[in-house]
């Protein structure tokens, strides 16, 4: 059979598949991408058998429907330097071979047969069903995914976590040290629901959304996820488990209340950062007479920096540590240009919101301290 495409198309689809596909699987054939021709319109899929995607292209022409696999990072590899022009493929159903001819030469590798791909589609009906725009579940997933943990004990933080409420969808993530909590009053359920998307196919859709256009429909039960894009469609196994209260972890009625310049405090905090200690990057604040000290110390290397801050504060002076490395994924993860530091105790979790919040939406994130040395 024969078949034509656009070589920049056809790369691009690869490019965001790909990324699924594992390097060692459990089912060899998961190294590959399957190819479904089906009246001119050609379906690729990648899968690790936990997550899995499917995008879809229209061909140039076609001469019959056919399903093929193709070693994924052959294909990926063979392609990154050809510009864009027609590439005319040619597969031999019987052998598996298939050529691929385009401006100034040729390439053939040796396919598998599609026999062997696992069927990874999910049924449906009767699932939830959540909508929302490309943008919205971008800037959600975009804002929490840094927060998620690496836990192998409790996977429950190793994922975005969605709460779905009557008034409103909240992304939640947190590794129990540091937290994201963004709300928007956009997207609104008629009953709760919630379930816990794990971090690979966050990613995936971290890198494909700022393309997509229109609205993206999620289909959820407690075990699977279907997330439908224009063009694509991702389907993931979610995270099983109960997802703590994150609400009770937030600190209320906290009485110190700081209003800093977000680019200033950042490009701060790493100018000091480099003369912390390295295994702890611990950065201590000090807040008092409208300025905001930022320091850090390295005693085994007998270094140490302090930069002074103006800020918007006129309550007591007060001392806290946090980890600086935190910090600086807090505030890389604002928009707002100010943002309000609000503090407790030095023994509690500081919070940091933006100043001038998004346009129906709740943002807030959260720091452990760390103990002072003195």
């Amino acid at each position: 059979m024969k078949f034509i495409v656009s070589s920049s198309a056809l790369f691009s689809r690869l490019q965001s598949i790909g990324r699924v596909v594992n390097t060692k699987n459990t089912l060899p054939i998961l190294e590959n991408f399957l190819f479904e021709i089906q009246d001119n319109l050609l379906t690729i899929t990648g899968s690790d058998s936990e997550t899995t995607l499917i995008t879809t292209l229209e061909l140039i022409e076609s001469d019959m429907n056919a399903r093929f696999c193709i070693n994924a990072k052959t294909i990926q590899e063979s392609m990154k330097e050809i510009v864009e022009q027609p590439l005319a493929f040619d597969v031999n159903m019987e052998n598996m071979e298939i050529i691929a001819n385009y401006q100034n030469g040729h390439f053939s590798i040796i396919g598998k047969s599609a026999d062997d791909y696992p069927q990874l589609n999910i049924q449906v009906e009767g699932m939830n069903t959540l909508t929302m725009s490309a943008e919205t579940l971008f800037n959600g997933i975009n804002r929490s995914l840094f927060a998620t943990g690496d836990d192998e004990i409790r996977p429950i933080f190793n994922g975005i976590f969605f709460d779905l409420q009557p008034d409103a969808l909240t992304f939640v993530a947190t590794d129990s040290r540091k937290l994201v909590r963004c709300k928007n009053f956009n997207v609104k359920g008629e009953q709760t629901a919630s379930f816990i998307l794990p971090k690979k196919p966050a990613n995936l859709l971290k890198n494909m959304l700022p393309k997509e256009s229109g609205d993206i429909t999620l289909h959820f039960n407690d075990r699977n996820a279907q997330i439908t894009m224009e063009s694509s469609k991702l389907i993931c196994r979610l995270i099983e488990g109960r997802y703590p209260n994150y609400n009770s972890v937030i600190p209320q009625n906290n009485p110190f209340r700081a209003t800093i310049d977000r680019l200033t405090m950042l490009s701060a905090l790493k100018r000091v950062l480099i003369f912390s200690n390295q295994s702890s990057a611990l950065i201590k604040l000090h807040l008092e007479n409208g300025q905001l000290v930022v320091s850090g110390q390295d005693r085994d290397f007998n270094t140490s920096a302090e930069e002074c801050i103006p800020c918007d504060y006129s309550d007591a002076p007060i001392n806290i540590g946090f980890k600086g490395t935190f910090l600086i994924d807090i505030l890389n993860n604002i928009s707002s240009d100010n943002i309000i530091i609000e503090l407790a105790d030095p023994s509690r979790a500081g919070v940091i919101v933006p100043a001038e919040q998004e346009e129906n939406e709740d943002l807030l994130m959260l720091s452990m301290p760390m103990m002072l040395n003195d």
